[in-house]
């Protein structure tokens, strides 16, 4: 289903009240200019989790004429037609060809993309002539026509609590720092300070963190025993450490992306970590076969922790695994690298009381 259509002018407005005064980059977020991309992302139905992306053609190439024809058939002809070579851009166009960079770099990376407004597509090569951008999915529902009054500035208000604070502001920009550095090998510095290459992509951006951020932060002594990649492809062995621990590393499915250990404990603490970016995190089913490999080299139950770690909790990835994470297990984001989500499982009904977790203060 593509979504409704507002008039241009009914998007000018409302983007002077979602982005007040002393909005990071106000002006490119709020010009005619952003109204008129925000009206293309909408017209060909370029939302977040719809699978449709524009660029900065779709913009460009958009006229008046085209613009009236909203009928869905119309909307998706357009959507497909603007991509090919040799489409004709029609006469009554709103802008030319030279206004291609004010709208990429200016209303787009610089304004509605840092903002968090604009969203833009993993795994694409900057070098790609495809669309790449698509409006975030709260962001795109403040344009709704049937919403208005009280309804759109209650609206609007709790879109800006979520999205224009200063916390909310550093998780974008460091998504958007992360979908760069996706594009590119990456250098992971383990805790004795020798180095490993990984394949570019986002599930490589997690285990990077897994190792330098969350390692020195949650493990007293941290040691990494294994890091491996998509097809099993080991980038880290550390056999001897294994062997010390009885630990018998094998090159196996079940495996999860890293093992680190904490060694500062007198009974060393094994952990296994999953990096997810799109599926397989660590299930009922993965952690009792885990805890059947370790527990047979003499680990106890309670030297041995399970972590799902994933991008954001935003994160498609995160809701679509939260339901199966095991319990007894943690999940921890890059974007939040300060806390750690723990799922009770110490006993059978877990927790009785809330004061058994110590406060939450």
């Amino acid at each position: 289903m593509l979504p409704s259509l507002p008039d241009i002018g009914e998007i000018h407005r409302r983007l002077q009240a979602i982005f007040p005064e002393g909005t990071p980059q106000r002006g490119y977020c709020t010009r005619e200019m952003a109204a008129r991309t925000v009206f293309a992302m909408l017209y060909v139905g370029a939302t977040e989790g719809a699978g449709r992306w524009i660029g900065p053609k779709h913009v460009y190439r958009m006229g008046d004429g085209q613009a009236a024809r909203q009928g869905d058939a119309d909307r998706l002809a357009y959507t497909v037609a603007v991509e090919k070579p040799g489409f004709v851009a029609p006469a009554d166009r709103w802008f030319q060809d030279n206004t291609r960079e004010p709208i990429r770099d200016e209303t787009l990376r610089d304004g509605l993309v840092r903002i968090g407004a604009v969203v833009t597509r993993p795994g694409l090569a900057t070098t790609s002539s495809k669309g790449r951008y698509a409006l975030q999915a709260g962001f795109a529902s403040l344009f709704d026509p049937g919403l208005a009054d009280e309804p759109l500035a209650v609206a609007i208000g709790a879109w800006q609590d979520r999205s224009l604070s200063a916390g909310a502001l550093a998780r974008v920009r460091l998504q958007q720092r992360s979908l760069v550095a996706a594009q590119s090998r990456v250098l992971v510095t383990l805790p004795n300070g020798e180095s490993r290459q990984m394949e570019a992509g986002p599930s490589s951006i997690i285990t990077k963190a897994v190792v330098e951020v969350f390692a020195p932060r949650f493990l007293g002594d941290p040691a990494v025993l294994w890091i491996s990649e998509s097809g099993n492809k080991v980038i880290q062995r550390d056999d001897e450490l294994a062997q010390s621990l009885r630990l018998a590393i094998r090159t196996d499915k079940l495996l999860p992306d890293t093992i680190l250990v904490d060694l500062a404990p007198a009974e060393p603490l094994l952990t296994f970590v999953e990096a997810v970016a799109t599926d397989g995190p660590i299930t009922e089913a993965r952690r009792s076969a885990l805890l059947e490999l370790v527990t047979s080299a003499g680990f106890k139950h309670s030297q041995v922790a399970f972590v799902t770690a994933f991008q954001d909790r935003n994160a498609g990835a995160f809701k679509k695994a939260m339901p199966n994470l095991a319990w007894g297990s943690f999940a921890w984001c890059v974007s939040e690298p300060e806390h750690l989500i723990a799922l009770d499982g110490k006993r059978s009904g877990g927790a009785r009381l809330l004061s058994e977790f110590g406060g939450t203060g």
